[in-house]
């Protein structure tokens, strides 16, 4: 057994101080469990060991990604427990503490410059660009998380692990979507136990181009590219609903001061739409969302600096 072992298999609590008391039950898993406390440990996974049975990624090979962070982190993990060398392009737009992270998991970090610290369109654009130009290198292995089927596969068992532990009774699964992957992942596998569970997609309502607005700059981390992802599938999903950066930063507050569970932005958007939701499928209804990584990497951020607001 090895440190890639360890990932998966995360707890599911109930959420009770947030929730409004006639609205649905509201669980989330908690995947900052994973070794990198973060659920891009699981594609991360899955997909590096995808290209490397295909013969796309050899030994000595040097793995190539654009990342706001997580992402970055789990492959730097994957890369260390593996022996490959790895390069990160990311941004000041991120927090510092996800960029240390990755340092210290051996990636070697390109920073692109950000504007005024916000995720826009043309920063992810910027990225994407950059990461593209090293993937050229000789030896180079380019993941490219937002074209990279293979990341949808390393969901599944995320999306089992929520049915076995709601015992099949799940009416409603909420995440937020940045490559959209993991909602493509968890939701094929939900859909197929229960074809009437209902998939609720998050964006952030200052980029809500999913709903056929205008991309704008945010500030929820990991989420919100500034256009429809490639791996986006209409088909799968029931309903998409806008979050704000503020209510957002706000319910990851709330969430570590009244439920103890100290989570970064994305997971906050989360719940702010699972409590929409919940309050409109009513008590008997069950609703399951993701806490997506841990609020530790948020610290230096507006999200947590402001605590006492």
């Amino acid at each position: 057994m090895d440190i890639l072992d360890a990932i998966g298999n995360t707890s599911m609590v109930r959420l009770r101080k947030v929730v409004p008391s006639n609205g649905a039950e509201l669980y989330a898993k908690l995947e900052w469990e994973n070794p990198t406390s973060s659920m891009k440990d699981r594609m991360a996974r899955a997909a590096i060991a995808v290209a490397e049975a295909d013969g796309r990624l050899k030994p000595g090979d040097t793995v190539v990604e654009y990342s706001g962070g997580s992402t970055g982190t789990s492959l730097a993990l994957v890369c260390a427990a593996k022996g490959y060398r790895i390069k990160i392009v990311t941004s000041d737009a991120f927090s510092q503490e996800k960029r240390d992270h990755m340092a210290a998991l051996g990636a070697e970090l390109t920073l692109v410059p950000s504007e005024g610290g916000r995720t826009t369109r043309q920063l992810i654009q910027r990225m994407v660009e950059t990461a593209r130009e090293l993937g050229r290198e000789p030896h180079s292995f380019w993941f490219d998380q937002l074209n990279n089927e293979d990341i949808v596969a390393g969901y599944y068992p995320l999306g089992e692990e929520i049915w076995s532990q709601t015992n099949g009774e799940v009416d409603a699964f909420v995440h937020s979507t940045g490559s959209a992957g993991s909602v493509r992942g968890v939701a094929s596998v939900l859909k197929r136990h229960k074809p009437g569970v209902r998939i609720v997609v998050v964006e952030p309502a200052e980029s809500s181009v999913l709903l056929g607005g205008q991309p704008g700059a945010h500030n929820i981390e990991g989420i919100g590219i500034g256009r429809t992802p490639p791996l986006w599938d209409p088909t799968i999903v029931d309903e998409i609903l806008p979050v704000s950066t503020a209510d957002a930063e706000a319910m990851a507050r709330r969430l570590a001061r009244e439920e103890g569970l100290c989570a970064g932005t994305s997971s906050g958007a989360n719940v702010v739409a699972a409590i929409r939701l919940a309050e409109r499928l009513g008590p008997r209804a069950k609703v399951a969302t993701l806490m997506v990584d841990s609020g530790l990497k948020y610290l230096r951020t507006d999200v947590y600096r402001t605590s006492g607001r």
